[in-house]
């Protein structure tokens, strides 16, 4: 698949958003374009405009690392963007076969017996194993509960970021929902950078860009990060607040796959928030379903 326009897209954007004054140039009143013109990037960057124009117009298939670090430099990339831009051209020179995720079959992925044992010793916090597309694979039960909401609702699919998008709990699950909208999308372009020839990537986001404005707008930035490690807060309907620090670690028998472990500070309202919420798990598995307790 031909990844001109994505490359095309990125580096034009971060242009946009780097100003002369960042840059270490005079601004000028009489700038037609936002952030710096292909010129400026290009000296920068140490190389010829036609060169720079070249590599903008999405043909990164041959570019050395050290063009594609002298682009990043100049365009002020950050680690999460640098990556990025490694990423696509690697794809552009179709260098990614041998590293890309595996490919879906016909039967649905199933967490090897060990990792799910993993998960289960995780008793204290939320864990959860998730793809590049923000499907969730598998999970420890304070992890199922935890996405209680999100697992519950068949039109979800499992999917984080179908649940930020289209399903209005997200909106009371996500005090801070742009947050979280503005980070779903950045890793799904992540990983559309990552592995481009995904079909259910694609899928995924033109459904979502399909019905979400919120997502379009925010899909059409280019932005990308790493989601690495972090605080975010939560409104879980059974045991409310929650401030959670968590952790992402990257599976190496599993390329592509991750796991996301969330924790509370010792001593703190969240954590005696999730030992309420593992023992209404318990529960639960014990007695059956039941109607949550309100409050």
């Amino acid at each position: 698949m031909d990844n001109r326009e994505e490359v095309r897209e990125f580096l034009t954007s971060r242009r946009a958003k780097i100003t002369p004054e960042r840059a270490g140039l005079p601004g000028g009143s009489r700038r037609r374009v936002p952030g710096l013109r292909r010129s400026e990037v290009a000296a920068l960057a140490d190389m010829s405009v036609e060169y720079y124009a070249k590599l903008e117009r999405g043909n990164l298939a041959g570019a050395s690392p050290a063009v594609l670090e002298s682009v990043a430099r100049a365009l002020h990339l950050d680690d999460a963007e640098r990556a990025h831009l490694l990423h696509l051209a690697q794809a552009a020179d179709g260098s990614d076969v041998l590293t890309r995720p595996r490919r879906r079959t016909g039967r649905r992925w199933s967490p090897h017996p060990s990792l799910q044992w993993t998960l289960d010793a995780i008793t204290a916090g939320p864990a959860v194993v998730c793809n590049g597309r923000a499907d969730i694979l598998a999970a420890n039960p304070l992890g199922r509960a935890f996405y209680g909401e999100l697992l519950a609702n068949p039109d979800n699919r499992g999917n984080l970021a179908r649940f930020n998008f289209l399903d209005p709990a997200s909106r009371s699950f996500y005090p801070d929902w742009e947050l979280f909208g503005d980070m779903a999308v950045a890793i799904l372009r992540r990983e559309a950078g990552r592995d481009p020839h995904d079909k259910d990537l694609h899928d995924l986001v033109g459904e979502l860009s399909t019905r979400s404005e919120d997502f379009r707008t925010r899909w059409g930035a280019h932005d990308v990060r790493r989601h690495g490690t972090g605080t975010k807060r939560f409104c879980h309907p059974v045991v409310g607040g929650l401030t959670l620090a968590y952790e992402v670690l990257e599976l190496a028998a599993e390329p592509g796959l991750t796991m996301t472990v969330y924790t509370a500070e010792p001593g703190s309202p969240s954590e005696e928030g999730l030992r309420l919420l593992a023992c209404w798990t318990a529960t639960q598995e014990s007695a059956g379903p039941r109607t949550p307790p309100s409050g």
